[in-house]
């Protein structure tokens, strides 16, 4: 039955190239569907970014088996790539020199999926009905139908906006030309738009911590270069994160530099700066905290959202999906990631049975799979496609089966960085120098015999 069976795989990401590695192993067909014009697109527009996981969490197994026969050369395990590093390395090979490379739909985006001939408020017989998938490539229109379907789309296309409850700032979208997203290339192609100007940085997280880093070493070459840290919370120091005792190093190192660098005074800090309204003047931006009068407000040349991603749903609106009302992640899922409330430490691995969702068959993985929870690891995403094909063919043992062990990320904070309301001593404090541990409390319950963090 297995070797019956089509799979249908939205995203040629990592996770969803590892996906197709896997369902093949299984010995059924997998057809993945990228928007992009080639493997890996969403990592193209950060590939001057370096990762904070080495080569050792960022290669999947069974892509490993894959790629062994080509003659490629796996990279130092210990060694932390850049995004252009991981697609010249790892994705490009790949999905180019493997035979992934006949079953890669470029150009294809998504445009719907349902299960043919049912819509969403039918229920007898729509579990023996196929997926019937549509996506819009260079010709035109097409369907694809498939026995199961995972999407691993990823979260790249659909940032989240200024504004600080959730929804764009007033006048957001009338300065989109003055607003980028993510993590702009500030010291390579998009120099010129940076050099010498008033930029403002929103986001608490380590992609705004990048982001103001690059401004300041571009402050050096370029005169009039000034750098502008918002802050939605009010205690700069609650977002540097866990330092020494953070077990992904280079996180931990960026966290660590950066509060150097407002320590020193080389970015101008806007605390507790929830922003409400944007609107252009004489070629400028004015970034206020209210849309009437009685605001805070700044005046940059450019801004910089870096306040994280969320998922796209609007093309599964006739697949049943069973998610998270607070983070879009499923339900299943959602209690171990919430930012809200998990804290310290290690995510538990999971697979199929968290993943799936009421329209059996249909799954969701990778990045898109954490909603807007910000703890993804890639490795995570390769164990998750690891179960689900399992899953798909049946092998239900193998798909409830942990085949991972995932690092301590030694983060002590409880209620997120954006809300403000991490506490200083969760977690009983750092842990002390020479224990490994994330955290106090985790060296208690180690000291007594207890396994992952506490």
């Amino acid at each position: 039955m297995s070797a019956s069976k089509k799979v249908a795989i939205i995203g040629a990401g990592p996770v969803g190239l590892s996906a197709a590695a896997h369902v093949m192993e299984r010995g059924m067909t997998p057809i993945v569907l990228e928007a992009g014009p080639e493997a890996g697109h969403s990592i193209r527009q950060w590939r001057h970014v370096q990762l904070f996981s080495p080569w050792e969490y960022n290669v999947d197994k069974a892509a490993e088996r894959l790629l062994a026969p080509t003659g490629w050369n796996s990279p130092d395990p210990q060694v932390y790539p850049t995004g252009g590093e991981l697609l010249e390395q790892y994705i490009e090979p790949l999905a180019t020199r493997t035979v992934l490379r006949d079953l890669i739909r470029t150009n294809s985006r998504v445009t719907a999926v349902g299960r043919l001939g049912f819509d969403k408020a039918k229920t007898k017989g729509r579990a023996a009905a196929p997926f019937e998938i549509r996506y819009q490539n260079g010709k035109g229109p097409e369907t694809l139908r498939a026995d199961a379907v995972i999407d691993a789309s990823g979260t790249w296309a659909s940032p989240n906006p200024a504004g600080a409850g959730g929804l764009p700032a007033i006048g957001e979208r009338e300065a989109a030309a003055q607003i980028s997203y993510g993590m702009p290339d500030i010291l390579g192609n998009e120099r010129a738009r940076f050099a010498g100007k008033t930029v403002a940085v929103l986001g608490a997280g380590h992609s705004a911590f990048g982001t103001l880093v690059d401004l300041t070493t571009l402050a050096q070459q370029a005169s009039g270069t000034r750098p502008i840290w918002l802050l939605r919370g009010s205690d700069p120091a609650k977002a540097f994160g866990g330092g020494a005792n953070d077990r992904l190093a280079a996180r931990g190192e960026l966290g660590a530099h950066f509060a150097s660098l407002v320590r020193s005074r080389q970015v101008h800090v806007e605390a507790g700066f929830p922003v409400a309204a944007i609107s252009q003047s004489d070629g400028r931006l004015r970034i206020a905290t209210s849309s009437a009068c009685c605001g805070r407000s700044i005046v940059v040349d450019e801004l910089v959202v870096a306040t994280g991603f969320r998922p796209d749903f609007t093309f599964l609106s006739e697949i049943r999906l069973r998610l998270d009302p607070a983070i879009d992640a499923p339900v299943a899922l959602a209690p171990l990631i919430d930012p809200n409330e998990h804290s310290c430490g290690t995510v538990r691995p999971h697979g199929a049975r968290e993943l799936e969702q009421d329209d059996r068959g249909f799954y969701l993985a990778g990045m898109k799979s954490y909603g807007r929870a910000p703890t993804f690891l890639m490795i995570t995403g390769y164990e998750q496609v690891r179960s689900i094909a399992a899953d798909i063919a049946g092998d239900r043992e193998s798909a409830e089966r942990v085949e991972l062990e995932l690092p301590e990320t030694g983060v002590c904070t409880r209620g997120g960085v954006e809300g403000g309301s991490a506490a200083a001593g969760c977690c009983g404090g750092p842990a002390a120098i020479g224990v490994d541990a994330c955290c106090a409390d985790d060296a208690a319950a180690k000291a007594v015999g207890k396994s992952g963090c506490a």
